[in-house]
């Protein structure tokens, strides 16, 4: 398909994408749900699982094979707006009085579902058709390990902030947890990453790619932005353009050395300055990005998830075994870590039904897989049902908690001294 037949395809899709999107994420947030997880259902049912199903001729018409290229593209720019925005939340949310304690849940929320994932993968190998051939069984298990340690840490920081809880303990706390578990799981998909290439050049161009980039983000980007920022600015068009050109600068890098171009987004977001410029940049940047080009990225998704393969029995119970692996790796060792460290019923349960909610972050793990060619499509589809049944279970569980088990006033068991001293050893 020429440029010229495939601009007007392009401009058609991204009226349904949008439109569509928006219309489910409605619906569905009349039941409680984000946004996101709605774009999230609506990527799914534009593609195979159901609008190819039902009218197939009607999604090759409005998703020619040569457009799913460009709506790749297109989705990257959301999700590099969307990276850069969350690694800034996480830098304005990391609470440092309460960073042992944080770390102590985020460390259980993840050890727990990466040794049960990685040992689910193991167990159903030679059962389950979700292996590729010629990846190594140790790469893909590692893999759906890690897929499963994962969590929505920007879903998670708007259902506190519109839930009125940043400025508590129990908030505080759960973006904390949050935001240190999403950190060390995208070190470890690097990690995974390295390992699939098999060979030692590209692990080398990795480990060195990531020292230098540290070196460059620190030493160049971060004083940079520091200095095109300052207080007392106001985000200029010539200060935005500059912001973006550090962004993708690094996202292109990071790309380049096979880390893909979402770890550089979150980096850069996190050397991000403080200040009402430097706010107004992030807005700028990423609101408008992410808004028209992520729901792209939720419809490329859904394009290669194909709920049909679940008619496969092995598949599907692999499925719901990973289902039970994830909510119980990520729920239950989140919920005992934060009580043996000493924190109430009722925050301890809301940390572990946030800390299991996968959302996107999950699906940017799933698409880089599937890049990378270390997961297929069985396995890509089963864990995307993962990712949609524990983000699914967040709402309705807090808002569940909320009328059967409120929160104790802070000056109540469990005050902030109290966790401070925990948090403090």
């Amino acid at each position: 398909m020429s440029a010229t037949a495939l601009a007007p395809r392009f401009f058609i899709a991204v009226v349904v994408i949008l439109l569509f999107c928006r219309l489910v994420s409605w619906a569905i947030g009349r039941a409680g749900q984000p946004p996101v997880v709605g774009e999230m259902v609506a990527g799914v049912l534009l593609g195979p699982s159901l609008l190819g199903a039902v009218a197939p001729r009607l999604e090759h018409e409005l998703f020619p094979a040569a457009l799913k290229p460009v709506l790749y593209v297109a989705g990257q720019i959301g999700l590099v707006a969307f990276m850069f925005q969350a690694g800034h939340e996480f830098r304005s949310h990391l609470d440092r009085r309460i960073a042992r304690a944080a770390a102590v849940v985020s460390g259980a929320g993840i050890l727990a579902p990466l040794v049960l994932g990685t040992l689910l993968a193991f167990g159903a190998h030679g059962r389950v058709g979700i292996f590729v051939p010629g990846v190594r069984p140790a790469v893909t298990a590692s893999f759906v390990g890690v897929a499963l340690a994962i969590t929505a840490f920007p879903m998670l920081a708007r259902i506190i902030t519109e839930r009125g809880l940043a400025g508590t303990r129990y908030g505080s706390l759960a973006l904390a947890s949050g935001a240190i578990d999403d950190v060390v799981a995208w070190c470890l998909l690097a990690g995974v990453l390295a390992m699939a290439s098999g060979r030692p050049k590209p692990i080398v161009v990795a480990v060195g790619g990531i020292v230098l980039f540290a070196l460059l983000v620190f030493y160049a980007a971060r004083p940079l932005l520091a200095r095109v920022l300052r207080p007392g600015t106001v985000a200029t068009d010539g200060q935005v353009l500059i912001v973006v050109a550090v962004l993708f600068a690094a996202a292109w890098f990071t790309d380049e050395i096979g880390l893909y171009s979402v770890f550089g987004a979150f980096c850069v977001g996190l050397v991000m300055p403080r200040g009402v410029a430097a706010e107004r940049a992030v807005t700028t940047v990423s609101t408008s990005n992410r808004i028209i080009f992520l729901p792209m990225f939720f419809v490329y998704s859904g394009l290669n998830t194909r709920f049909g393969l679940l008619g496969n029995r092995s598949l599907l119970v692999f499925s719901v075994l990973a289902i039970v692996v994830a909510v119980v790796g990520k729920f239950g060792a989140c919920w005992l870590a934060a009580r043996a460290g000493g924190q109430d019923r009722a925050t301890a349960l809301r940390l572990g039904a946030l800390m299991n909610a996968r959302g996107l972050m999950q699906l940017i793990a799933l698409n880089v897989g599937l890049q990378a060619g270390i997961i297929n499509s069985e396995l890509f589809t089963a864990l995307v049902l993962v990712a949609l049944v524990t983000t699914l279970m967040a709402a309705p569980a807090l808002t569940l908690l909320d009328r059967t088990l409120p929160i104790p006033a802070e000056g109540g068991a469990g005050e902030p001294e109290a966790e401070l001293a925990v948090a403090s050893g």
